[in-house]
């Protein structure tokens, strides 16, 4: 290995300058490696927009969060924004440019940091000849061939905070605080901060729900003197008679659809049928933002410092995933067949239901 290309796709969060750390120094101090940094994720790669990364570029940024190369979830080579003169927007198919740039900076390897989406445009670069090597990042845990991705333990002690701190406020005031979480089509955050922070009606986009079974919940809490409750809910739990609660379709995007309000709507719902005071509170991208936590920074360094191994040892087209404790290599395309949702019979909500917590789904 003698140049290596590293990029960080999708949306930031904790541990990705760990991750850059970990692949970097490695290749530089132990191969003599020259190692390039790819602004922007996939937009720098179609752009060109690339520098070479340093051993000061890459000293003290293990508990930095965000990204030192930037990152774009509109950077799709196979659907690329353009903007027309008349201010119009152009898709078009820039691939040939992203493997161009590839190939110009005579990269023998390219190390992808990112998530189900970065994962699949790994994928497709491979089918085009690039040497790739995944890296799993994503607060909503969802990529099936890992246990756990960085990021997610970070996302979830920001939102197990904010649930402690609204239980004072909730309890001083007797209202019903809606938190509305990250977690578009899986509920892993909702729920493992829901669980953590006590919450007392969890819902998530894997498990139906019905307004009475919410209302219900709340009111019989009332009825027996707690005179509060904690609702948390992802940003993708699909609503009765409504579904998703869409803010807006971003055509720039591949998936196009961006989500936000649900809270708003069950807050709504809530206080129209109980009469109960309620408040909402929308985490956003507080949950992806500050430093990450001491378990994504070991897991970041171990996947990085894995992820090197494997483009030193030609071992492209594999994606370190951890398991049990052990890092392994799994192949990038078996970790996009399918996204890891929350099962409803997983043993974390059973423990939640033993406790009392409702996930919206209870028959009266």
């Amino acid at each position: 290995m003698k140049r290596i290309g590293i990029l960080t796709g999708g949306g930031d969060c904790p541990g990705l300058n760990a991750v850059i750390r970990a692949v970097a120094k490695p290749a530089m101090n132990d191969w003599n490696a020259t190692v390039i940094g790819i602004e922007d994720g996939f937009e720098g790669l179609v752009e060109g927009r690339a520098r070479e990364l340093t051993n000061q570029d890459v000293s003290g940024i293990i508990n930095l969060g965000g990204t030192i190369l930037g990152t774009s979830n509109k950077g799709d080579p196979w659907h690329y924004p353009v903007m027309r003169a008349d201010g119009g927007l152009t898709i078009m198919d820039a691939s040939e440019r992203a493997l161009g740039h590839y190939r110009e900076w005579g990269l023998d390897a390219l190390v992808t940091v990112g998530g189900d989406g970065t994962m699949h445009i790994a994928a497709r670069m491979m089918e085009l000849g690039a040497r790739v090597i995944g890296v799993p990042k994503t607060i909503d845990n969802d990529l099936a061939a890992t246990d756990v991705t960085f990021g997610f333990d970070s996302a979830v002690a920001v939102a197990t905070e904010a649930i402690d701190r609204l239980h004072t406020t909730a309890s001083s005031h007797h209202r019903v605080m809606v938190m509305e979480v990250m977690g578009r089509y899986a509920g892993w955050i909702a729920l493992t901060a829901g669980v953590a922070g006590g919450a007392d009606v969890i819902l998530l986009p894997e498990i139906p729900f019905t307004w009475e079974a919410v209302c219900r919940k709340v009111v019989e809490r009332s009825r027996r003197g707690k005179r509060f409750s904690i609702v948390c809910v992802a940003e993708g739990a699909k609503c009765p008679d409504v579904g998703e609660v869409v803010r807006r379709y971003d055509p720039s995007r591949t998936d196009a659809k961006q989500l936000g309000g649900v809270g708003d709507l069950v807050a709504r719902e809530i206080g129209a049928r109980t009469s109960l005071e309620t408040r909402v509170t929308v985490l956003g991208h507080l949950v992806r933002g500050g430093s990450p936590t001491a378990f994504d920074r070991v897991l970041a360094t171990r996947f990085g410092a894995f992820a090197a191994r494997l483009a030193g040892e030609g071992r492209f087209g594999m994606m370190a995933a951890l398991r049990g404790t052990e890092i392994i290599a799994v192949p990038i395309r078996d970790a996009i067949e399918r996204l890891k949702l929350v099962s409803p019979n997983h043993g974390l909500i059973m423990a939640a239901r033993s406790v009392g917590t409702s996930f919206g789904d209870e028959v009266g």
